[in-house]
Order: C-alpha cells, then structure tokens, then sequence
C-alpha cells in the first residue's frame, strides 16, 4: 500500500512574522483536512556550536520560546534537527518505518529549510512534492517565488502542487 507523508518543515515563534503569520492557521487547516496518511513536523534547533549561529550570527531558536512549534502538535511526532535539511537518519527511519512513498513539504522558509530538504529528497530519490500555497518566506512573495522557481528547474515543475 503506497502511503504519504506530509512534512511541516520548522513552523515556530522564530519564524513568525509578518510575511509567514498566516501559515498557523492555514497549515493548521490542511492538517484538519485530514488529506494525508502521515504528518511530521520538524523542529530546528539552534546552538553556538552551529554555522548559522556563529558564522550568520543568527541566535533565534536557541531557547524554548523561539524554538517552539506555534501550533498544537499533540498527536503528530516531531523530529529535531540542527541543519537546514530535515532528511537526516530520523527521517529516513521514519520513512522506511512508515513505508512512505510520496513526502509532500510545507513550512518556513521555502528560500532555506523548505529548498534544501526537497533538493536533498529529490537527489536521494524519494518522491517529493512541495505545496506551493503552504510555504512561507520570511523575507516575503518575492524570496517565495525566486525559491519556487529554483525548485520548479532543480525537481520538476510537476513536484510544485499549487
């Protein structure tokens, strides 16, 4: 039996803004639609020993506030990471164990997290789909659709749902 998963990439306080405020309530909402097999969320941990704390200078998500998923989790797995991608062991566990086939992507930011997990899926072969309505730039519609377009030439044009 083919089976899908549905990925909610780093959809915490430190990447509300005023461009990605809407993405609570509706990821919220395509949760509630029950559309998918399987949900993930993933969560980025940040520390002084990362590249993006020290070599960007970036030292959000090093808290429990900042690094807290902004909507109610209970019932789905979380899965931490420390880099840009969510495709580490946990998840390739996790989709073995699950028997996934198809993995849909949603989340914060499509220019970052969003990009380099489906990049890294789509070069390991898993089949992979980003859902254009629920991603979200902190730097707004312009960094959205550059990444879109970049991800439209580098995964298929058919791999962005809108």
């Amino acid at each position: 039996m083919s089976r899908d998963l549905l990925v909610v990439i780093d959809l915490q306080n430190a990447f509300i803004n005023q461009y990605t405020i809407g993405a609570k309530e509706e990821i919220y909402g395509l949760l509630k639609s029950r559309k998918y097999d399987n949900v993930l969320f993933t969560r980025f941990l940040n520390s002084e020993s990362n590249p993006v704390y020290h070599k960007l200078g970036w030292n959000k998500c090093v808290d429990m506030e900042s690094s807290k998923i902004c909507i109610d989790t209970t019932g789905y797995d979380v899965l931490n990471k420390t880099t840009y991608t969510a495709l580490n062991d946990k998840m390739r566990e996790y989709i073995a164990k699950n028997h996934i086939h198809t993995i849909y992507l949603c989340g914060i930011d499509i220019e970052c997290c969003v990009l380099v997990t489906a990049l890294n899926m789509f070069e390991n072969n898993y089949d992979v789909r980003v859902l254009e309505d629920y991603v979200y730039s902190m730097h707004g519609e312009k960094a959205k659709k550059n990444a879109i377009e970049i991800l439209e030439r580098n995964i298929g044009k058919q791999n962005i749902i809108i």
